[in-house]
Formats: C-alpha cells, structure tokens, sequence
C-alpha cells in the first residue's frame, strides 16, 4: 500500500488518540468524512494499523518497578519459556534478539521482592540480566515517516 502525506497524517492522529472520530480525522486530514472512513478501512487491511489500544500507567496501578531483563536461553528451552512467559502477566512485552541475549522481556512489578520472585521463576530457563528502569526520558513514541 502506497503511504502518502494524507495517510501519515491520519497514522499519525490514530496513533496520538486511537478514540478519534473519523469526523474529527476528517477535519484533522482535510478529508471528507467517505475518504477517511475507506482510508482507515485500508490502512486496517493493509495489516499497518495492527490494534487499537489504551495507554496504562503501571505506577497508578501499583506496579512501581519496571525492568527490562535480558536472558540468554538454550535453543531447545525456547518455546517452553515463551509459553511460560505468554501466561505471566508481568510480562508487557517479549522480543527475540541477536547478539548475547535471545529474549527481551519488559516486566511490570509491585516491589523489588516480587520482581525478584518473578527472576527467580524464569532463571532456571537460562542467565538472566536485569535493569530496573528508572526513567524513561524518551516514551514508546510514535512511528513517523523516516524515510523522507
């Protein structure tokens, strides 16, 4: 699918506020409401609008520690641990990796005990390396048109 100037204009608005009105898209564009509303249609199909989401804060919810954790698993334990790891919901993400690492996890937890828990029931897949994260000075942000 062609991304033109009206397309990343429209990614852009979903991806600041996925609860836009396609009237408000419309607007947003300079699109008529028909063209937005098969645009969007497209963009969904196309696999590049992939979900619509809401945002949480972890920290109001309780889960104060955020980590990111680095473990470096045998090939044959891979797809048990990522089974174990799709049923914990501390998990937030996963990523396979190269380099010294297979996977990635982004983990959310109440406290450093429970952080340290959760370590302890994933260390016996394989080394595990953990940071806490203590800021985030760049958030999960927006994909935008790079290539221009």
């Amino acid at each position: 699918m062609d991304i033109d100037a009206k397309a990343w204009k429209i990614l852009a608005a979903l991806q600041r506020d996925a609860r836009i009105s396609i009237k408000a898209l419309a607007e947003e564009t300079g699109l008529s409401l028909p063209a937005t509303s098969e645009r969007v249609k497209k963009l969904e199909e196309a696999g590049i609008v992939k979900a619509y989401r809401a945002e949480l804060n972890a920290e109001a919810l309780g889960l104060t520690v955020t980590a990111v954790i680095g473990i470096t698993v045998p090939q044959p334990q891979k797809a048990s641990l990522i089974t174990l790891l799709k049923s914990l919901p501390e998990v937030i993400e996963c990523l396979h990796v190269t380099g010294q690492d297979s996977f990635l996890l982004r983990v959310v937890c109440k406290d450093i005990r429970h952080l340290e828990s959760f370590v302890g029931n994933i260390n016996h897949y394989g080394e595990t390396r953990t940071s806490i994260v203590m800021s985030a000075p760049i958030p999960l942000r927006a994909i935008t048109d790079i290539a221009k």
